[in-house]
């Protein structure tokens, strides 16, 4: 059985798929879902994500909300902006697969690539020291997705 955050996720990306912008209070969601506010926190930090595709905006206060943005990026322009912005630094593991499963959600890759990026690049491949592991993933996926981005064009 899914748990909460499965449920409070699949809402919201539902709901998503109506309107790429939704405005949502953090109350309201927790009533509704029977749940404290902070699990909407943590499903909004944790699976909304700018390497997921969104863009997640907090309004605090009295009538504050939440606005939920799925960012539509065009293909070629989302692989240059991680390659040029959020590959220059070192990425850990769990951020990664988050990029890679917007990848997927994106149809940009099939499943079965995903597989194969996911597997070159876990702590279990990248037998090498701690100090260096998220700066060598950053440099995989970077040519991963320089390689992506060939592909269209052929």
């Amino acid at each position: 059985m899914a748990n909460i955050s499965d449920i409070i996720e699949k809402f919201l990306l539902d709901a998503l798929k109506q309107d790429e912008t939704m405005d949502i209070s953090r109350n309201e969601l927790a009533s509704f879902f029977n749940c404290a506010p902070s699990q909407i926190n943590y499903v909004l930090s944790t699976r909304f994500t700018t390497e997921r595709g969104f863009e997640v905006i907090s309004q605090r206060g009295g009538s504050g909300y939440v606005r939920l943005i799925k960012l539509n990026f065009a293909e070629d322009d989302y692989l240059q902006e991680l390659i040029t912005h959020r590959l220059k630094e070192p990425i850990d593991y769990n951020t990664t697969k988050r990029i890679i499963a917007n990848l997927l959600d994106n149809e940009i890759i099939n499943e079965r690539e995903q597989s194969i990026i996911l597997s070159s690049i876990s702590p279990k491949a990248l037998a090498c020291p701690i100090s260096i592991e998220d700066k060598l993933r950053s440099q995989i996926l970077k040519n991963i997705l320089i390689t992506l981005i060939s592909r269209e064009h052929l």
